[in-house]
């Protein structure tokens, strides 16, 4: 794999437009060639922004401190993807603080779109500003750090779409299969899309009889809910086992799929202390966006999936 190193190493000999190699920042390239033609207008629905910390500090109750991960490196990742637009996702490590990810998304213009986390204190007037920017829904990060608990949910949940239900925003989770069987009636009945992160948490080794799974299924085919089938955490030495859970779901409704890399790829269950440096896997994105047409081989679906869906959604 081309490490983040030899990659800086060889974007800066070649004189890409490029920070300098002491502030540029660390996280990975592709390092395979994308094999199929990917659609004009081709979207990332999930990556993060990892802002210098001496401009953009971390949130004191964040259970991991990633390296940087800056909006140049971000474009030449898309580059090579051929992805023109992209969704940036405030991550854990901020708590409610926006600011990295819409520093991300003035970088890019009007090709980005945002994803915020907010609380009850967030005023209104901010949350203006953000839509002007170009956040399109906020997110509720269950996941890290251990906080799937049903009863959580629930109550999470309902109180994120009585916020944003009339800004005509998303909701999106991060959680695992327990939480969206037990939030499913909510979700059914919300009055703004949903959208679940990396399948769901569905696990790809217990397959799609896995608890769960068939809740999840069932909200994507009423057309209740949107899954993105983005692989997280680290790299693996076979990614077949999502295949079955990848296209149970395209199957069952099309448009409702969204993809995304998840780059940088932030390593938040490392187990280290949470202010130590965490590096960032170093996960080949090409590689994993080859695996979309094993998944969808229908082109006109992919359209869908990389094209069609994201624009109805975050309104590009």
């Amino acid at each position: 794999m081309l490490t983040r190193r030899r990659f800086m190493a060889a974007s800066i000999a070649g004189g890409a437009l490029l920070r300098t190699r002491a502030s540029f920042a660390m996280a990975a390239q592709p390092a395979t060639t994308v094999s199929f033609e990917v659609p004009r207008g081709a979207c990332d629905c999930h990556t993060h922004i990892h802002g210098d910390p001496g401009k953009f500090p971390f949130f004191p109750g964040r259970v991991y401190t990633p390296e940087m991960a800056l909006p140049e490196e971000m474009a030449a990742l898309h580059q090579a993807l051929r992805m023109q637009r992209v969704v940036i996702v405030t991550p854990s490590v901020y708590g409610t603080d926006n600011s990295a990810t819409l520093y991300g998304m003035k970088a890019r213009g009007a090709d980005a779109r945002g994803v915020a986390v907010i609380d009850d204190k967030t005023p209104e007037s901010e949350l203006d500003a953000m839509a002007r920017a170009g956040v399109r829904g906020i997110r509720l990060n269950l996941a890290t750090g251990g906080g799937n608990d049903p009863s959580v949910g629930r109550e999470r949940f309902q109180v994120a779409a009585e916020r944003v239900k009339s800004r005509g925003w998303h909701i999106q989770m991060y959680t695992n299969l327990a939480v969206i069987s037990s939030i499913k009636d909510l979700v059914a009945a919300s009055p703004v899309p949903v959208v679940f992160d990396h399948f769901g948490g569905a696990r790809e080794d217990l397959g799609p009889q896995q608890p769960g799974f068939a809740e999840l299924v069932e909200l994507v085919r009423s057309g209740k809910a949107y899954v993105k089938i983005s692989v997280t955490a680290g790299p693996r030495p076979d990614y077949t086992p999502f295949v079955p859970l990848a296209k149970a779901l395209i199957a069952a409704n099309p448009e409702r799929i969204l993809w995304g890399t998840n780059w940088p790829h932030p390593n938040s269950g490392s187990g280290r202390k949470p202010a130590e440096l965490t590096p960032l896997f170093e996960v080949d994105d090409g590689l994993v966006l080859n695996l979309l047409p094993a998944w969808a081989p229908d082109a006109a679906i992919r359209k869908k999936i990389l094209v069609d869906n994201p624009a109805k959604l975050y309104a590009f």
